[in-house]
């Protein structure tokens, strides 16, 4: 029968590896005379020492005050060690615990230890793997102070098994050959002790990677309202480089924060019927969609709309001027000039200004939403005489546009003859208000006045905006258009030319100018009057790295071959104004050269625009768009992926193979 640890109060210090191997060798009587004579030998120490000190204290005690001696007293009385008190003889129940054969507890105590390690580290059903580097610690290699009570407090068997007793376990632990230092040991607390027969798993790790987790309640549903073509991947994987719109676009940000995400409030707000993301009922209640609320939290066009779809605040415009000499032929394919093969995504905003455009407006209109696609709506399409203006936007951005307004100015002495002059539009996406300009000045190589004269006329003459209301009245100027806007773009076929000689600038272009287009432009006439602030007063233009887009030969690359041998220069062009610095950063700028229907190279630039939160007050256009035009680009782009299907899979059958 074991004996049970929790009834022995050993004072003595466990025997070391040398120490055990000798008790192994001696008897029982050896075992007793061996303590005996050891106690007697450190009593008659310990008297021999109390003497001295008594003998020394009595003849000191004459030359010493009594402070002197009662310090004296205490320092001996503090030296003096006391006698320790004489074992009692439990030797009877430790003969049962040293009686074991060794090798019977080793090989016991062995085999537990491997009982805890899983050779196949399968040992636990959850999963976990077991730390091998678990020992089971003994309580004699613990602090004094907590071992016996840890003892009795122990149950009779370990968790290793019923068969294994708590006394040979506790011995064997005493008695292993490597126990573990004390130092480890004392970091356990006293609570701890039933827990150290018990082994610590280890973690597990996965064989595969676990799946992505969703952080929040609205990303499926942002996923799938975001979900798009396979040919027009746009916002896909934009946020592998920045923060973009598509990543808090639909997630209702006050929702999230003022709501306890657990798994069960996910299940209660996670719609049958929708995908879209879950409103409660107090929000709606609480929102003014179309009236008040100066920016505050809930208003459609306020910070906490904007932060949804447009976290960092900037918006991609893509804007392109073209003048198409009035020709009725079309290119065959736009995508070269609306989607650059070395754009990666797709812009927000597409506005298209066309000079001397084809006679069939409606027919060029169809042509853009059919190269768009169904991602983009038309907003506003109007025209002035051969100008054309047309706003395209992205179909889940056009609730957030206000009504766009349009006027127009003939620059020519007779009004009817509308090939001169501008064509603007004006709306406020969420704060901010846009004007875009689409204009064609005088022509002619040395009428730079003129062209001064009409811009200054334009300025003056449109009268926008008329019903929405001027985000920022103080700093509009009622004869320049310009300032009553925040973005201004002002595009079109300015018609200034390089004052150089057609030899002179033949030779400078045959030179690999490759970007550097300084030595042409030392001689533009738009720098220079820019430069000196007759035309175009806050405006900038970005640097032009490309040739110039005017005048080639029909269906070629080769500037003009006619009689006339007009000079190249650059007449189609790009500027830009902001009220504020740095709301507008140019993306790109350059020209098309792959559009060769016209004797005019398109010019497009890519603009990175800063926008604000603004007031509910204004006219919205309510989702208006072009829902004719929608469907014919829709119908039409899918018939003409058809037809090119079917002219694969003819072309593949009408292949005859011949044997000779």
């Amino acid at each position: 029968m074991p004996i049970r640890m929790a009834e022995q109060k050993p004072c003595v210090a466990p025997l070391s590896e040398e120490g055990s191997s000798l008790l192994g060798a001696l008897g029982k009587n050896d075992i007793r005379d061996l303590a005996e004579s050891s106690y007697r030998d450190i009593k008659e120490w310990i008297d021999l020492q109390e003497k001295r000190g008594k003998a020394m204290s009595e003849k000191d005690k004459l030359s010493q005050s009594p402070y002197t001696t009662e310090i004296s007293k205490k320092v001996t009385d503090f030296i003096v060690p006391r006698p320790p008190n004489r074992p009692k003889p439990r030797l009877q129940k430790l003969e049962r615990a040293f009686s074991l054969d060794e090798k019977q507890w080793r090989r016991r105590f062995k085999a537990s230890q491997e009982s805890l390690t899983d050779p196949n580290d399968t040992g636990s059903s959850s999963g976990s793997l077991p730390d091998t580097t678990t020992v089971l610690y003994s309580t004699s290699h613990l602090p004094d102070d907590h071992s016996h009570d840890s003892l009795a407090s122990e149950p009779s068997t370990s968790s290793l098994g019923s068969s294994y007793p708590a006394a040979v376990e506790s011995t064997s632990s005493r008695l292993s050959p490597n126990p573990p230092t004390s130092d480890v040991a004392s970091d356990f607390p006293r609570n701890a002790m039933t827990s150290l027969a018990k082994p610590q798993l280890g973690e597990v790790k996965p064989v595969k990677p676990l799946p992505q987790m969703e952080l929040n309640i609205a990303s499926r549903a942002l996923r799938t309202a975001n979900r798009i073509d396979p040919d027009y991947m746009d916002y896909k994987h934009c946020s592998q480089h920045k923060v973009l719109r598509q990543s808090s676009s639909l997630s209702d940000t006050r929702l999230h924060n003022s709501m306890v995400c657990n798994q069960c409030s996910n299940e209660s707000m996670k719609s049958t019927c929708s995908l879209l993301t879950p409103l409660r009922s107090k929000d709606v209640r609480n929102r003014s969609y179309l009236e008040g609320s100066l920016l505050a939290s809930g208003a459609l066009l306020g910070a906490d709309e904007l932060d949804r779809y447009f976290p960092d605040r900037r918006l991609g415009v893509f804007i392109v001027t073209w003048n198409m000499q009035g020709r009725k032929e079309l290119p065959e394919s736009l995508d070269d000039l609306m989607l650059p093969s070395d754009d990666d995504f797709v812009q927000d905003m597409y506005i298209i200004g066309v000079q001397e455009g084809c006679p069939d407006r409606r027919e060029w209109e169809i042509r853009l939403q059919e190269t768009l696609g169904p991602h983009y709506v038309l907003l506003h399409s109007s025209g002035h005489g051969v100008l054309y203006i047309s706003i395209f936007i992205r179909r889940d951005l056009i609730w957030f546009c206000s009504e766009v307004e349009f006027a127009t100015v003939t620059t020519r002495m007779v009004s009817q003859i509308k090939t001169k002059g501008a064509l603007a539009a004006s709306f406020t996406f969420f704060g901010t208000s846009f004007l875009f300009i689409n204009s064609h000045f005088t022509s002619g190589d040395g009428k730079v006045s003129e062209r001064i004269l009409d811009y200054k006329k334009i300025i003056e003459g449109l009268q926008l905006p008329r019903n929405i209301p001027d985000t920022n009245p103080y700093r509009s100027n009622p004869m320049d258009v310009t300032s009553r806007f925040d973005e201004v773009f002002w595009f079109g076929d300015f018609n200034f030319r390089l004052n150089k000689d057609r030899p002179g600038v033949n030779t400078i272009l045959q030179t690999k100018l490759e970007r550097d287009m300084s030595r042409l432009l030392q001689y533009d006439q738009l720098l220079k009057s820019m430069q000196n602030g007759s035309i175009f007063k806050g405006f900038e233009e970005a640097e032009i790295q490309f040739l110039p887009t005017y005048k080639f030969d029909i269906g070629c690359d080769a500037y003009d071959t006619t009689s006339k041998q007009r000079t190249p220069s650059y007449t189609d062009r790009v500027v830009y104004k902001s009220r504020h610095k740095g709301d507008i950063r140019v993306m790109k700028y350059a020209s098309c050269s792959l559009m060769k229907t016209s004797d005019h190279r398109p010019v497009f630039g890519l603009f990175d625009v800063r926008i604000r939160p603004g007031r509910d007050n204004i006219p919205l256009a309510a989702g208006q768009f072009d829902r004719e035009l929608y469907l014919l680009g829709i119908k039409r782009r899918s018939s003409r992926e058809l037809q090119k299907r079917q002219a694969v899979k003819n072309q593949k059958n009408s292949t005859v193979c011949t044997v000779s």
